[in-house]
């Protein structure tokens, strides 16, 4: 069973950054394709970012633009999400989630393992 816990939500004002962090633990851990995912109040999730097990495949919904990047480091069961330049429509739960394999995907139906989420709040 693989656990994810979220870190590095809060609340910041427009233009701000935030860096969100997830630690998998458990068996499975590692070459586990990981993705961030959304959901502000009233709307659905949608994906955020994804990133194959090794880091050399990533994803970041093109809406986005280049203000949010993800990365990894597996030497600590790590995935980041760097959010710059944030704006209040960026105001949502993050999730992280995992799925294991070497493969890649943006589809949040198919990730098996989610954490619990974290807050993130853009206002001035």
């Amino acid at each position: 069973q693989v656990r994810l816990l979220e870190s590095g939500g809060g609340s910041v004002q427009p233009g701000g950054s935030l860096r969100l962090s997830c630690v998998a633990s458990g068996r499975g851990a590692r070459n586990m394709i990981m993705g961030w995912f959304r959901q502000a109040p009233g709307k659905e999730r949608v994906t955020v970012a994804t990133i194959n097990w090794n880091g050399a495949t990533t994803f970041v919904q093109y809406a986005l633009g280049d203000r949010f990047s993800i990365s990894r480091a597996n030497s600590e069961n790590t995935v980041y999400l760097q959010m710059n330049k944030l704006k209040p429509e960026d105001k949502a739960t993050y999730y992280c989630a995992g799925l294991e394999g070497t493969g890649f995907t943006t589809d949040s139906t198919r990730y098996d393992y989610w954490g619990q989420g974290t807050q993130v709040t853009v206002s001035s």
